[in-house]
């Protein structure tokens, strides 16, 4: 379908809904902002009705950025896994903000208040632009999301842990605008021992099931957990096993979180953190 019209909205997510909603089988996005990127994935993750093709070119830098939310980059490996994204960098950041497909071309436009996306449909220029970007996604290199897609942190968590931490993580995780342990949410691997330590889960199982799908090393989680307990948040209890040392038993360590539901939780460690 062609997008005849320009389009104004208060917000990207309405422009990019309309867009998947009118577009043809594939489109190109080409140097999106920040904002739009995490726009189309949210969108695109809870989209009733099929997609198009997503492929995005985008900054280098302004991507590793974005998918620092493990919120965004898990929900976008789940499009790439479901064939719906692509991503690749090759671009430096002067472009135009564009959505461009076989059939229309779509300038994005943000003010302070307002988000339009200008469109041609005019064969000869759109035909030239698709020509255009089309070149440039091919020669463009190919990013790599090295999250795992929520899919499978969710089903791997039910299957090698429990379901009541599945559900846990799906709740805390819910109650977060972004994920990225830089004071604008917690992380990955702090969300993942702090459900493991409400549900009484052993150090040893939640960082080795972290580390066999990718979400961190064991290391990574071992470090996490003494930095959490050094604050309070977490306790341990050893926990004899026949051969080796005592693994250890995570625990709450603070009543606050301890009287905490699972959407709770969140907040209170950050309450706690800062």
């Amino acid at each position: 379908m062609v997008i005849h019209s320009n389009l104004l909205s208060e917000g990207l997510e309405d422009i990019l809904s309309t867009v998947l909603s009118e577009s043809d089988d594939e489109l190109l996005v080409i140097n999106p902002t920040p904002d739009a990127i995490e726009a189309l994935v949210s969108i695109a993750t809870t989209f009733d009705g099929d997609l198009p093709r997503v492929r995005v070119v985008a900054d280098e830098s302004l991507l590793k950025d974005v998918v620092d939310d493990f919120i965004v980059a898990s929900n976008a490996a789940d499009l790439v896994d479901a064939g719906v994204l692509s991503l690749k960098t090759g671009i430096d950041g002067e472009e135009n903000s564009l959505i461009v497909t076989e059939s229309s071309v779509l300038a994005l436009v943000t003010t302070d208040e307002h988000v339009a996306a200008l469109a041609t449909d005019d064969e000869e220029f759109v035909d030239s632009a698709y020509e255009t970007y089309a070149a440039i996604w091919e020669n463009a290199s190919a990013f790599k999301l090295r999250t795992p897609s929520i899919s499978v942190v969710r089903e791997s968590l039910a299957s090698d842990i429990s379901e009541e931490i599945r559900a846990d993580f799906d709740t805390v995780l819910s109650s977060l605008q972004t994920a990225r342990g830089d004071g604008q949410g917690l992380d990955e691997v702090t969300i993942s021992l702090l459900v493991a330590a409400k549900n009484d889960i052993l150090l040893y199982d939640i960082s080795k099931w972290g580390e066999d799908i990718g979400i961190a090393s064991k290391a990574t989680f071992s470090r996490t957990k003494t930095k959490l307990e050094d604050m309070g948040l977490i306790d341990t209890e050893k926990v004899p096993i026949d051969v080796g040392r005592p693994r250890l038993r995570l625990k709450l360590g603070d009543d606050r979180l301890r009287q905490a539901d699972a959407d709770q939780l969140a907040g209170v460690a950050q309450s706690l953190l800062t």
